[in-house]
């Protein structure tokens, strides 16, 4: 049996979908179901089982001997909160719950990091377990992951395997009920045709007949952020751009792997623009691009992260040798086989 904290979400709901695809279905779900907009991440899943977030500890106490291996993906992603009391129940403190749980039981271990740990980057990008006491995160989410992953590497119990992961800018398909903190790729696309947003807005679904394609007459233009800092141009801000399926690949690589725990970036490598993204998201429409720029939101503009760009030699040193998607193979894919269609993976 598999367990996925936060499988009605983002990545979470991908991850199922790769384990359905790899022809396993004894999976637990974990999550708060009562949000209605990530429903539709679900529907089509097959599953053993949906446990709520809340009794999950309670279940586990019961079942545990019944468990291989637990993904905990689920996490307060919100990087405009500024609760601090927030991020420490529902990321610092339920994942330390958790990661005592899978050493008592001796259960390997998953669990979602961020890139927003490092800050401003004045550390660099190597996932390096040495600087992560010394880093200082620009927002109480970044602080929240970053507080665990300190945590973590001081623990002496420990589940047998454990991983954590620092995503870095994931996109791609199933983050349609994400609003304001969804990727820049799915804001761009629902910019560029208007209608796009209001589609969203609802319950994304699979159907049995195609859904109508968006007019080409309601193309718009992309409205990117300003730069604030004149090292960089405007729209010339950079950050590691990764598809989601790339993610997915990764965690499915670790979950066989178990071996050489620690602490991982998982990025593509290389920084790009969110000109060249923009400019990508018209590509895959085939149109031709067509870019604003406008101020950067004060609440988030002391916070905000010019430059990232994943070390991802540690990942490859133990044995990870799948190419990722480039930023336009991404966007492509995730634009035309999913935004435009709908489709949930």
């Amino acid at each position: 049996m598999i367990v996925v904290t936060g499988a009605a979400g983002f990545i979470g709901s991908c991850f199922v979908s790769k384990l359905n695809n790899k022809g396993i279905k004894d999976i637990v779900m974990v999550d708060d179901f009562s949000y209605a907009k990530k429903k539709a991440n679900i529907e089509h899943k097959s599953y053993r089982l949906k446990v709520e977030r809340s009794v999950f500890f309670s279940w586990l106490k019961e079942h545990h001997h019944e468990v291989e291996f637990i993904f905990h993906i689920g996490a307060r992603t919100d990087t405009t909160e500024f609760n601090m009391a927030i991020f420490d129940e529902l990321n610092l403190n339920y994942s330390k719950e958790l990661w005592i749980a899978c050493s008592t039981y001796s259960i390997p271990l998953v669990y979602a990091s961020s890139a927003a740990t490092y800050g401003d980057g004045s550390l660099g990008y190597e996932d390096d377990h040495a600087i992560i006491p010394k880093l200082q995160p620009l927002n109480p989410y970044g602080v929240s992951k970053n507080e665990f992953d300190k945590w973590a590497l001081l623990q002496t119990a420990t589940p047998p395997a454990w991983y954590g992961l620092k995503f870095f800018n994931v996109f791609g398909p199933n983050e349609y009920h994400k609003g304001r903190m969804a990727s820049v790729v799915y804001h761009a696309f629902c910019q560029i045709i208007p209608s796009a947003s209001q589609k969203f807005t609802g319950s994304p679904h699979q159907t049995s007949t195609p859904p109508p394609q968006f007019a080409p007459t309601e193309i718009s233009s992309v409205k990117l952020f300003r730069s604030h800092n004149p090292a960089y141009t405007d729209g010339g801000q950079l950050r590691d751009f990764i598809y989601v399926k790339d993610v997915v690949d990764v965690i499915w690589f670790l979950m066989n792997h178990k071996k050489d725990p620690g602490i991982y970036n998982l990025g593509t490598g290389k920084a790009r623009s969110f000109l060249d993204l923009a400019t990508a998201v018209f590509t895959a429409l085939d149109k031709t691009a067509k870019i604003e720029f406008i101020d950067t939101p004060a609440d988030i503009r002391d916070k905000y992260q010019y430059f990232t760009q994943a070390g991802m030699a540690k990942l490859r040193s133990i044995g990870y040798e799948k190419p990722f998607y480039s930023l336009e193979a991404g966007i492509e894919e995730y634009v035309q086989g999913y935004l435009l269609t709908e489709a949930i993976f």
